[in-house]
């Protein structure tokens, strides 16, 4: 089991969980040097993978505004065959989204045999800024807890293998990602005041963090919350964690029911 990982059960809190990777490894040079093999290994289990077309990966990313999802990403995946990668963004829902039940844009987007899916957000959003922003009732979203393990138990049963990451940065770290948005004119497209507004009410959101972590980290779908002030620590630790499911889902590359020695190509 990582080191990062959430035991079913467990209650969190988040305070008691470092932000900073310098706790977990102090040499960042031989991470950043190991996260670029990792992620050579991840860029080779991704063509198995795609070739067998049997299995599936999802990777679930939740944080606060600045977390670093997106970054995440970027270098995580860097190299991997885009077309085995599928990445889905959650934002507000639409009109004919909400005409339906919660998980059902969710459900559509779970990533078919031989891919990876990456979600940057997720049904969590549904326990998490509805709670806080009082978007439905308490004994509305109170019921969702169990309605995403049943959810998740489902895809896992159904061959799908989940990864689920919380990006855990602590308020400092928001803050100086937030000025460096506001001071790089090229990065004035990432800001906006209403991560101000949310930023006031960071208790509400660590305690909805806390509850979904505490009752969603299951023996199928557990919770890692990664260490992610410092973006070269969460880059290795995510990344190990991958290729290590990835070597434990063991896909193969698909026989052939032919000799190929046996062919012969016209000149």
């Amino acid at each position: 089991m990582s080191k990062h990982q959430i035991t079913p059960g467990q209650q969190v809190k988040l305070d008691e969980i470092p932000t900073r990777g310098e706790e977990f490894c102090d040499d960042r040079r031989q991470a950043e040097k190991r996260f670029k093999q990792l992620r050579d290994e991840i860029i080779k289990w991704q063509q198995v993978l795609w070739s067998e077309g049997r299995q599936k990966l999802l990777i679930v990313l939740q944080a606060t505004d600045a977390g670093g999802k997106d970054s995440t990403i970027r270098k995580v995946f860097m190299g991997v065959n885009p077309q085995g990668v599928k990445v889905v963004g959650f934002k507000a829902p639409s009109t004919l989204e909400r005409s339906h039940d919660y998980l059902w844009r969710v459900h559509n987007e779970v990533p078919p045999a031989g891919m990876i899916g990456v979600f940057n957000r997720s049904h969590y959003e549904d326990v998490l800024v509805v709670r806080v922003e009082n978007l439905v009732p308490e004994d509305v979203w109170s019921k969702r807890y169990q309605h995403i393990n049943d959810f998740e138990r489902l895809l896992t049963d159904t061959g799908t293998r989940i990864l689920k990451f919380y990006l855990h940065i602590s308020r400092d770290e928001q803050r100086e990602r937030f000025q460096d948005r506001l001071d790089v004119p090229e990065k004035h497209y990432k800001f906006s005041l209403d991560d101000l507004e949310k930023r006031k009410k960071w208790d509400a959101y660590r305690a909805a963090f806390e509850e979904a972590l505490t009752r969603c980290s299951t023996e199928w779908a557990p919770w890692h919350v990664i260490p992610a002030d410092q973006k070269w620590y969460r880059n290795l630790a995510i990344s190990e964690i991958i290729v290590k499911t990835l070597e434990d889902m063991n896909p193969q590359f698909p026989t052939i029911d032919f000799d190929p020695a046996s062919v012969k190509i016209d000149e």
